[in-house]
């Protein structure tokens, strides 16, 4: 009911205030005057004018309680009763929303030439620090590239020949540079003056509390651990681009660990001012002082530019003072562009219960705020995502709602939902889902709705990704579609992961959430009420979305603009937002032009990484109930060729327990899936190769690929789709397999290997024609093992690989299937001694058939080649010499005691 202790401010008739028992008391005297007057008899057995009396007493004791409680009693259940209009309006109040803006091409660039790279360099006191990753995070959702260290080490290079590696130094404890040693301060100050690189630091929070304490080195002091209120921008510095001055972030700042400064030197000019907390329990004459709680440092007492913030990135006018400062500092290398790409679909359009849908004033509503976001949006229009199964689905209002929005199709964009709202990954039938998606656009027909947009959106994102292939399939088919959008790439959370990709020739575009879900539909009910959607809006993390996404689409659901309309309160509320504190510029386009747009900035995202939908929960709901866990390989052989990897591959399909892929019509034994265009046929198309049957727990499924060893992208794309996947490779005398290499490209006719001597091919040089030069690639490059092992190690442990020596494979392979079943864990041991036999004529081991039969490989395998001319062996020998040298370090690292003798051999043989 309320805290009746609370001071009340009306006052009573007699000019007296209104005291907290005054209705306590009003409740006595009534009930004193009912007692005296019923005080023999109860109400029912008094006569009929008494009885009218008593009934009328009580009528006036409720009337007046109702009255009392819900006048001044704003929270308690029965205001709600009679009064509920809980539906938020914007309130935003800028008093420079409409002044001038930044200039188009305000950049920060100067004519000074730059000669360091546009990438910045961050010390932290620890991996795990919690300000470090912070800026980590920032660095990585605004695409910004970064290296982290420690601090305290010694300096990383910051040079590469005669150009800096760094465009700006970060350090998120401003001390650890001011009490480096004297020898990497010099050298760091060095590197700043000469390449022109500026400095980014933060005072880190600390127990004791310091007054007027000097920076060591500087003529600047700070005040420590203190807290502040209202905050305001230095209108007159350089450094505000992103950010827009003019206005006070009121209320107070967020932790009581805040540091001002204070200087006595014109190299420093305040960024942000502040006022003690403190100041406000004076009279509101008394004069607040504004206090430095960011400074820029000129460089005009040592001529290094810098930055120093007195706080963290808690306050989210700093995120956005950090991102200024890099841009500054970096002479305008580190600047994001201010224009801003915005768009906001409205799915389930016609779906939705009896009771949440659109009803005319709703729709009437949406054009009028629609209306007045085209005033700050240029070109908004709302786009309608609908299924038009579910139209007249509603009571008699809500069907007005309908038709309302069909007379209005004209004032908005509209994309296709699903006819049936239905989860196309649930569909394994192609024909089923092009009727569907045809019913749904037959109906687009009928009422006139647009059919032309080339955007379409997935229920639930549904079959985006994971990819449904025969979704896209449909797509195209019936409506299309050049792009779609989802918030599943490469996974839901951390949202500042969101990434594109084209499949199919399908663009697909990161989703973003405003925090309205098809189930926020009241103020009330939301999760922290009001306030926790205002900090969203009011710099939080919906305000921040637009900020670092160049290219915002946010999904809303129909539900979101009826009841209490929060959509339209969220998204007008944060354009004005944004226009009050920053320069961005915002502006609608259609799908297929933000899609392009996008990936003309991200080129590098078309290619997709298919991640493992079975080590995500939320994946494997939206997943095809075809797919298994099961049916994806537990380990790959790597190659590289001309080794021993089809060798391998028989041994191990002797196995009972392992089980290989079914072959390929075009590559055999081989899929090569990771490193080839097969890569964009999707997932679907790899794991078609490995049936589900009722076994497929119980095997240990795996692939052999030659190639995927040397190849750039492959480590990465494995990773990402088997991340505890175990890899096997067998290396044997990269000179010995260049040479292999040759003649098995001789035998195959190929016209360069036959019209030139492998002497020739291995010492093509760069102005040789491009198939000679191709043919030595392909010879000398996958002998460089130790640089391709590198790549495989930077995303796979040690402790997943595992090397074969090639030539103890050929000389003794029951040895190397026995340790490679250790490493793979299986048990029981299989005993290859009875599988396994010695063929003189072929040269190697053969398998064992039919008791005492052998089946060797095929005629290409084992073939005598005539001997390797002296020069030849020579010069590669010479020419693996570091790739080997390299190769013996890693084998040490990652914990290989016996190092092969062919490369023991090698590195002793090799000529000075």
């Amino acid at each position: 009911m309320g805290d009746l202790s609370k001071p009340l401010l009306e006052q009573n008739n007699k000019g007296r205030k209104f005291e907290p028992s005054l209705g306590r008391r009003f409740h006595t005297n009534i009930n004193r005057r009912f007692h005296v007057n019923s005080s023999r008899k109860p109400c029912w057995m008094l006569r009929p004018l008494s009885l009218k009396r008593c009934v009328l007493a009580v009528t006036i004791l409720c009337l007046i309680s109702i009255v009392y409680f819900s006048h001044y009693i704003f929270n308690s259940p029965l205001t709600s009763l009679i009064h509920r209009n809980t539906r938020p309006e914007p309130n935003i109040k800028c008093s420079v929303m409409n002044g001038p803006r930044l200039p188009q091409n305000h950049d920060h660039k100067t004519e000074a030439r730059l000669r360091s790279d546009p990438k910045v360099l961050v010390f932290v006191e620890t991996m795990y620090s919690k300000l470090g990753r912070e800026i980590a995070e920032l660095l990585v959702y605004t695409r910004i590239k970064y290296k982290v260290e420690v601090a305290g080490k010694s300096l990383p290079v910051l040079t590469n020949l005669d150009k800096g590696r760094y465009g700006v130094i970060v350090f998120e404890n401003f001390n650890k540079y001011l009490q480096m040693d004297n020898w990497n301060r010099e050298l760091l100050d060095k590197y700043c003056r000469e390449y022109m690189v500026g400095m980014i630091g933060f005072i880190n929070p600390s127990e004791e509390t310091l007054v007027g304490a000097q920076l060591k080195g500087f003529p600047l002091f700070i005040h420590t651990n203190l807290r502040l209120r209202d905050a305001a921008l230095n209108a007159a510095s350089q450094i505000l681009r992103l950010t827009r001055a003019g206005e006070t972030a009121w209320g107070n700042l967020p932790g009581d660990d805040w540091t001002i400064f204070q200087a006595n030197h014109s190299t420093y000019e305040p960024l942000e001012w502040a006022h003690r907390d403190d100041d406000y329990h004076h009279s509101e004459n008394a004069i607040k002082t504004p206090l430095p709680t960011i400074v820029q440092d000129h460089g005009l007492y040592d001529n290094i530019q810098r930055v120093i913030f007195g706080s963290g990135l808690r306050f989210w006018l700093h995120r956005l003072l950090f991102l200024d400062s890099l841009s500054y500092l970096s002479h305008g290398q580190l600047s994001l562009s201010l224009d801003r790409l915005f768009l906001v679909d409205i799915d389930d359009i016609f779906v939705g219960e009896i009771g949440t849908r659109l009803k005319p004033d709703d729709v009437k509503a949406m054009l009028a705020t629609q209306d007045r976001i085209q005033k700050m949006v240029m070109g908004f229009k709302f786009n309608l995502g609908f299924s038009g199964k579910y139209f007249h689905h509603g009571n008699s209002e809500e069907d007005k709602g309908d038709d309302l929005i069909l007379e209005n199709i004209d004032k908005f964009m509209w994309f296709s939902h699903m006819w049936n709202h239905q989860q196309p990954h649930l569909y394994d039938n192609l024909t089923q889902l092009i009727e569907d998606m045809t019913l749904n656009k037959n109906f687009a027909r009928e009422k006139g709705i647009p059919v032309d947009s080339g955007y379409s959106v997935s229920p639930h994102h549904s079959g985006v990704y994971p990819v449904h292939d025969i979704l896209y399939t449909a797509w195209k088919k019936v409506w299309n579609i050049r792009v779609t959008s989802t918030e599943e790439y490469p996974h839901l959370r951390p949202a500042r992961l969101r990434r594109g990709f084209i499949h199919r020739n399908i663009m697909v575009l990161p989703r973003q959430t405003c925090g309205l879900f098809t189930h926020t539909m009241f103020i009330e009910r939301y999760p922290g009420g009001r306030e926790k959607l205002d900090e969203s809006i009011q710099g939080g993390e919906l305000f921040q979305t637009i900020v670092y996404n160049p290219i915002n689409i946010f999904m809303t659901h129909m539900s979101n603009y009826g009841n209490d309309r929060l959509a339209l309160y969220t998204f007008e509320s944060v354009i004005k937002f944004l226009q009050c504190w920053t320069n961005i510029r915002l502006k609608t386009a259609p799908p297929l032009q933000l899609a392009e747009t996008y990936f003309k900035h991200f080129p590098e995202e078309a290619d997709p990484v298919w991640g493992n939908p079975c080590d995500d929960l939320r994946h494997q709901k939206i997943w095809s109930r075809n797919k298994s866990c099961d049916s994806l390989p537990r380990f790959l052989v790597i190659g590289p060729q001309k080794t021993g990897t089809t060798a391998l591959y028989t041994f191990l399909s002797i196995h009972p327990a392992i089980a290989s892929n079914l072959p390929s019509p075009d590559t055999f034994e081989e899929i090569q899936f990771f490193n080839a265009n097969n890569y964009y046929r999707g997932l679907d198309w790899y794991m078609n190769f490995f049936p589900v049957d009722a076994n497929s727990t119980n095997r240990y499924l795996f692939e052999k690929s030659a190639t995927y060893f040397d190849g750039d992208l492959v480590p990465k794309r494995a990773h990402a789709l088997l991340p505890h996947a175990k890899l096997i490779t067998i290396l044997i005398s990269p000179a010995k397999r260049a040479y292999s290499w040759y003649q098995h490209t001789r035998a195959h006719g190929d016209v360069i290997a036959n019209n030139y001597s492998f002497h020739q091919v291995i010492t093509a040089n760069d102005t040789a024609p491009k198939p000679l030069r191709d043919l030595r690639n392909r010879c000398l490059n996958p002998g460089k093992y130790s640089q391709h092992l590198e790549r495989w190690l930077s995303y796979f442990s040690p402790q997943q690989l595992h090397i074969i020596d090639g030539e103890v494979l050929k000389s003794d392979p029951m040895e190397v299937m026995n340790e490679m079943q250790k490493f793979l864990k299986i048990t029981p041991i299989f005993n290859y001694t009875t599988h396994l036999r010695y063929d003189p004529k072929k040269g190697f081991y053969c398998q064992v058939i039919n008791g005492d039969h052998t089946k060797c490989l095929g005629r290409s395998k084992g073939r005598h080649y005539p001997p390797m001319e002296e020069r030849s062996l020579k010069f590669l020998q010479r020419y693996y010499l570091s790739h080997n040298t390299a190769l013996v370090k890693l084998l040490k690292r990652i914990g290989m005691r016996n190092v092969p003798q062919w490369l023991k051999d090698d590195l002793t043989d090799t000529p000075t």
